[in-house]
């Protein structure tokens, strides 16, 4: 009961800073109807409950699973075994993320099928599994982290000259929003189960981080490939038609529950499978361990099923209907402070956020401490939204003008700080994008978008994530510049003092 109540005030943090923002909005600038904002409030509550309980069967079930099967796999000695392993689990992991199911449902809504949803999730989990198991090598092998992310982000610059401009912003928001709540924790889980059994300490810590920032340009590769497949040179689109205020509020949420249970089955399903496959051969775990982890699962899937409903319901489109409404205004002052406020408000809330500041603080034996490193993620992530909603008030910035020449920055700083700050600030640009950035946020951004004239729904409106992911890697580096120029300054004096 204690970790639940735990989680349900993380989850607080979370949702109430967007709740109170809408119903500021709401009271002064940007009036909503009646039904709309009631049922963004039921939206919020059971955003709020199906998170809590969700993020507590990750802990109870996902956790120790990922814990698990990175020891198991790496005692195993064999890179058949590891490869094999890597790549399913990347697959199924990343195939039941809920904010890529949520991501690529808006894709396939706003580009009316072009980009069609199922092969979004495939093409992108594919991607995943491929570079997570390059990420497993990495550590066994002990690559450096710096030139793995030089090769990655190479590989995509050249693919992104034969992609369109719609495809880039995509894949890029494709990148982190496939790093959530279910992904972050089982890959944190594998690398700090592979890196602890390294016997140099230090070469253990940096490896704890980097795997999820490795993963993630998988994301990217997948869709840029897709597309230049796909052939598509353009992707039109437009925002759905609003359900809210011309169906009965019980009829929107009911309409919905069934295909969201069963999708969110299918999406838990392959992971269960692995655990049964891994219990009857490798683990060998007590009937209690069992049913503990069962029970954590079965959690897993009642939050995500909730919080997956109160998103649809109503969650998602208040925020569109905002950025409707203060992209018509006069000025377009309103607008970025909200876009500021959203950012600084939501990333402190991330449920993987919390997860990776308090393994930073864990590993680093409270040297680098959470709080610090969440003000530069929270500064980094404000920044971000202000800059999304300045590229669709000026048509002429166009997405690829912020990002790269900022993952070329990004890139050349990881040659000049430690392999510890590479690796987290990479993490952190995936876990800075979770529930509340692929929901409300992005939904914020693409009603401006539709209402801006000569903006385009769907290159303007995707592409926000992307620079959210972005951000707080360069972020994280600066600070790991700053430690490190501390660390020669107190070096410097114990050796003055020593003299």
């Amino acid at each position: 009961m204690h970790e639940l109540i735990a989680k349900l005030k993380e989850v607080l943090m979370s949702v109430l800073p967007i709740t109170f923002i809408v119903l500021g909005l709401n009271f002064t600038v940007s009036p909503l109807d009646s039904s709309l904002l009631f049922s963004f409030l039921i939206g919020s509550v059971l955003v709020i409950v199906g998170l809590t309980i969700f993020l507590f069967g990750i802990d109870q079930g996902l956790e120790p699973i990922g814990h698990g099967i990175g020891n198991t796999i790496t005692n195993s000695n064999s890179f058949a075994v590891i490869i094999t392993v890597s790549l399913i689990l990347g697959f199924f992991i990343s195939f039941a993320e809920p904010d890529l199911h949520i991501l690529a449902n808006q894709v396939d809504s706003v580009t009316s099928g072009q980009f069609e949803k199922t092969l979004m999730v495939m093409v992108v989990s594919i991607g995943i599994g491929i570079m997570m198991t390059l990420g497993m090598i990495r550590i066994l092998r002990g690559v450096r982290l710096r030139y793995v992310f030089t090769g990655a982000y190479a590989l995509i610059l050249v693919l992104s000259l034969f992609s369109s401009s719609d495809f880039l912003a995509i894949a890029f928001d494709a990148s982190g929003a496939t790093t959530g709540a279910i992904t972050v924790p089982f890959m944190l889980a594998l690398a700090a189960g592979i890196s602890s059994l390294k016997k140099d300490s230090k070469m253990n810590e940096a490896d704890s981080f980097g795997l999820v920032g490795i993963s993630s340009t998988g994301a990217i590769l997948g869709v840029l490939i897709a597309g230049i497949f796909l052939k598509e040179d353009k992707l039109s689109g437009a925002l759905p038609q609003a359900e809210i205020g011309s169906t009965n509020l019980f009829d929107v949420y009911a309409s919905k529950m069934v295909h969201i249970a069963a999708e969110s089955f299918l999406t838990l399903l392959p992971i269960i499978i692995a655990y049964i496959i891994f219990q009857i051969f490798f683990f060998k775990h007590k009937k209690r361990k069992v049913l503990d982890i069962f029970r954590g699962i079965f959690f897993t899937f009642i939050g995500l099923v909730v919080f997956l409903l109160g998103v649809n319901g109503g969650f998602m489109e208040v925020g569109a209907r905002l950025g409707i409404k203060l992209a018509s205004m006069e000025s377009s002052v309103p607008s970025l402070i909200v876009a500021v406020l959203l950012g600084l408000t939501t990333v402190l809330a991330e449920p993987a956020v919390h997860v990776l500041t308090n393994q930073v603080e864990e590993v680093t034996g409270g040297s680098v401490k959470r709080q610090i490193v969440l003000i530069f993620m929270s500064v980094a992530v404000g920044s971000a939204i202000f800059l999304s909603a300045l590229r669709i008030l000026i048509p002429g910035i166009q997405l690829w003008m912020y990002l790269l020449p900022g993952f070329g920055l990004a890139i050349v700083l990881s040659y000049f700080v430690p392999d510890l700050f590479v690796g987290m600030a990479f993490d952190a640009g995936g876990v800075a994008s979770g529930p509340m950035t692929a929901t409300f946020s992005l939904a914020f951004v693409q009603g401006m978008a539709a209402q801006v004239p000569g903006a385009d729904v769907v290159a303007d409106g995707f592409g926000m994530i992307a620079i959210v992911a972005m951000m707080p890697i360069i972020a994280i580096e600066l600070l790991g510049a700053l430690y490190q120029i501390q660390l020669r300054k107190a070096a410097k004096s114990v050796k003055k003092s020593s003299s």
